[in-house]
């Protein structure tokens, strides 16, 4: 894993990367964190979220995806399917689906420029020496960098 600061959405703006993953609930909400962003910034996004069943748990584990095209730049984002629920107290990342949604992208997304930020270790509580050792296990061979925020 290679580590970067910057914006996730800025630098995919400019063309940085092929794909941006985040992590999303079951619940078609995008309501805080990176993905409230996303959802104001990338409606495409957003819909593609609002077409998958709302509170289904086989979701967990897969992604949804749109394919964004600006006036200067084209890329994917992944909506990553790593919590069930975001509602209550505790731990909402869901390891399982974390490793199994990073399996998939890697199996679809080979030859891609990836980033990301510091998935299910924000709002839904994970442990990031967990999270990051599997997306390390998951992307292995790829070109993929987690990408912080700069601190004020």
């Amino acid at each position: 894993m290679h580590k970067i600061t910057g914006d996730l959405i800025a630098l995919a703006q400019t063309g940085e990367f092929d794909v941006i993953i985040h992590g999303c609930n079951c619940f078609c909400t995008m309501g805080a964190g990176i993905a409230k962003v996303i959802k104001q910034e990338f409606p495409e996004a957003y819909q593609a979220d609002l077409n998958t069943i709302y509170g289904d748990k086989d979701k967990l584990g897969t992604y949804g995806q749109a394919h964004i095209k600006r006036d200067n730049y084209n890329f994917i984002i992944i909506n990553a399917y790593t919590q069930f629920n975001w509602r209550g107290q505790g731990k909402k990342a869901d390891y399982a689906a974390i490793k199994q949604v990073f399996r998939s992208i890697k199996k679809d997304f080979s030859a891609a420029s990836i980033g990301y930020p510091m998935i299910g270790a924000g709002l839904a509580k994970g442990d990031w020496n967990i999270i990051s050792a599997i997306i390390d296990e998951e992307l292995e061979g790829l070109n993929h960098y987690l990408v912080v925020l700069p601190t004020p």
